[in-house]
């Protein structure tokens, strides 16, 4: 099939760099323009972008011109990396004039009538998007991924929450730098620290996986009966995020099924192929000392969430450690592979 053209909107940005480097050579998606702030309006991706990935810059669009973010880019769908502050109103005047959008940004994640999606979590969920168009008039429509914690931290409790369901999650995650994007978190805050507290995110990570394990009942998504309480920290790691889980099951189950069903479990992504989903979206490693982000954050291309440690807790009845890549999975890839379920359901036809 010809690839359909897209953008990215905050494309200079660390998750916008990150959306770059993951289309340039998708089969589905032709990267065809990419848009930021004013102040880089009308120079050259590769004048305006200080790329700092570890991959050279895309030769492909190192002359493409920076465009506003507006809706008057040519192309179908727009991959949005805009701050949470400034996203709302520009994806809304994407989606109001045709552009399907589809965002990493926290604005309108818990809008009833956006989907909040992980497409192995919720795929079903989609079908809040004629009752978005419906409700709002738009001819274009919205659709978003959640936290980058929550990501990884709401894959490894899908297989666990449809065998056996959940009563009450606890976490402790370890984040790495490059979530606070960039420039970041000064050296002189992280060099030789932790940092106790994330603006926001202990919010999101108790509240987002209720909405992603909820169910879809034809006119909008009833919240998951699930206590979650976390507490988020900085650490002094690059990139992907560790998570400390202990849980507790609704129904009993042997440490070996608990095993059994994140090895086996498959979703919608896998059964259609899509180029983005890795073939495995839960890895389990058995070793004591894994999963380490240095060793195991690109697992699956950085798509797949890597489990390790599990084992029975004295408290909650089991434990384990969860890692996954922040800024592929946990940010752009996720939405680019969003992006894939939407079109292969027929909504960027």
């Amino acid at each position: 099939m010809s690839r359909i053209k897209v953008g990215v909107l905050g494309a200079t940005g660390m998750v916008g760099q990150r959306f770059v480097q993951l289309l340039a050579a998708h089969p589905w998606f032709e990267l065809v323009a990419l848009a930021a702030s004013d102040r880089s309006v009308g120079q050259s991706y590769g004048d305006a972008c200080r790329w700092i990935l570890d991959t050279p810059m895309p030769e492909s669009v190192r002359g493409m011109v920076i465009q506003p973010c507006q809706p008057a880019l040519e192309c179908r769908l727009v991959f949005s990396a805009l701050p949470a502050d400034i996203a709302g109103s520009v994806e809304e005047a994407f989606a109001l004039t045709g552009y399907v959008v589809s965002s990493n940004a926290s604005s309108h994640r818990c809008a009833p009538d956006v989907p909040l999606m992980v497409p192995e979590v919720n795929p079903d969920h989609l079908g809040l998007l004629p009752l978005q168009r419906q409700r709002r008039g738009w001819p274009g429509l919205l659709v978003t991924n959640p936290n980058c914690s929550t990501t990884h931290l709401v894959l490894a409790l899908k297989p666990l929450w449809e065998a056996f369901g959940l009563r009450r999650v606890f976490v402790t995650t370890m984040q790495a730098v490059s979530g606070a994007g960039y420039p970041g978190v000064p050296s002189l805050d992280i060099l030789d620290n932790i940092l106790p507290y994330i603006a926001g995110e202990e919010e999101k990570v108790e509240w987002e996986p209720r909405k992603l394990l909820g169910r879809f009942d034809g006119e909008g998504v009833e919240l998951a009966d699930l206590q979650l309480s976390a507490h988020c920290n900085r650490v002094a790691v690059t990139d992907s995020h560790v998570e400390c889980i202990s849980l507790e099951l609704a129904r009993p189950a042997s440490l070996d099924q608990v095993r059994d069903a994140l090895v086996s479990f498959r979703a919608l992504p896998q059964e259609l192929g899509l180029p983005s989903a890795p073939p495995r979206p839960v890895l389990v490693r058995r070793e004591p000392d894994r999963p380490q982000p240095r060793r195991d954050r690109m697992a699956g291309g950085g798509m797949a969430t890597v489990v390790g440690r599990l084992r029975p807790c004295p408290l909650m009845g089991y434990k384990l450690i969860v890692l996954g890549h922040n800024t592929v999975r946990g940010a752009a890839g996720g939405a680019i592979l969003n992006a894939e379920l939407l079109s292969a359901q027929g909504y960027l036809d």
